[in-house]
């Protein structure tokens, strides 16, 4: 059916409001938990060229001065905030520091994670409870406190990390495959509520990635062919290769994308 006359303008309109901008988060503020190694700094770098401030919350000092130049080079700000995010009360303070460093925050990357790799009858409690800290509840902590905020100025982004690990089971990972399911989980119920105040909350579930994280099975020889041979792609992505989505997810592009799980895997997922 051929389009009315009306919305033949509204499109026009809209490309014309859009245009270039899309994509742009010019004037925007981001926080990015543990952006300053990792596939974290890669997303705040990211959002910085795209033209975002970043706030950067995370435990120990390493990287500072390496993710500030890179982000300082593209002409944006940059403020770190050392903190251990499974910390009682820490995730308003976390939002309240940001605001006060730049006026305002309109973006939220729940990055910050880590990974025990035990067999799960030798696992232990203290792996368990860690992980699940940073991994969900920290997530949930910093989506709330950010959602305050959000929900009173009409607008704004959550971004959540998840994992191949949020649709499959794994091997020898089991807490970080509770909290990345959890993560998915949580994404769904807070863009479910938060939809309402025009707040897009979406996961990104990176496949395999060449990362400190996975060095440890691309070394081994069996487990990496396992891997490589399930993805279509043929190839571990490179970290640049999870820059692109982090910006769509949080740029102006995506503002009718929510409580979706979007798999950043060279199709491994569909073997």
């Amino acid at each position: 059916m051929a389009q009315s006359p009306e919305e033949i303008k509204a499109n026009e309109a809209a490309l014309d409001k859009f245009k270039m901008d899309l994509f742009s988060l010019k004037g925007k503020v981001t926080i990015v938990t543990g952006g300053n190694t990792g596939l974290g700094q890669g997303y705040s770098v990211a959002l910085a060229e795209a033209g975002a401030d970043v706030f950067i919350p995370t435990y120990g000092k390493a990287e500072w001065e390496e993710t500030r130049q890179m982000i300082e080079k593209r002409g944006r700000k940059v403020a770190f905030m050392d903190v251990d995010l499974t910390a009682q009360g820490i995730a308003d303070k976390v939002v309240t520091e940001a605001v006060k460093t730049f006026g305002h925050v309109d973006i939220l990357i729940n990055n910050a994670g880590m990974i025990k790799r035990n067999p799960i009858l030798e696992s232990k409690d203290e792996d368990w409870d860690r992980v699940i800290n940073i991994n969900l509840n920290a997530v949930y902590h910093m989506s709330m406190a950010v959602s305050k905020v959000f929900a009173e100025q009409k607008s704004g982004k959550i971004i959540n990390i998840g994992s191949m690990l949020s649709f499959q089971g794994g091997k020898f990972i089991p807490s970080y495959t509770a909290s990345k399911h959890g993560v998915a989980g949580l994404t769904k119920a807070f863009a479910s509520e938060m939809g309402a105040y025009n707040v897009q909350v979406n996961a990104i579930a990176p496949g395999y990635i060449k990362t400190a994280n996975t060095a440890p099975i691309r070394a081994d020889k069996a487990r990496n062919k396992e891997i490589l041979d399930r993805i279509p792609a043929g190839h571990w992505a490179e970290p640049s290769e999870l820059m692109g989505v982090a910006v769509f997810l949080a740029s102006p592009a995506s503002n009718y994308v929510n409580g979706h799980i979007l798999a950043v895997d060279g199709g491994y997922l569909v073997r």
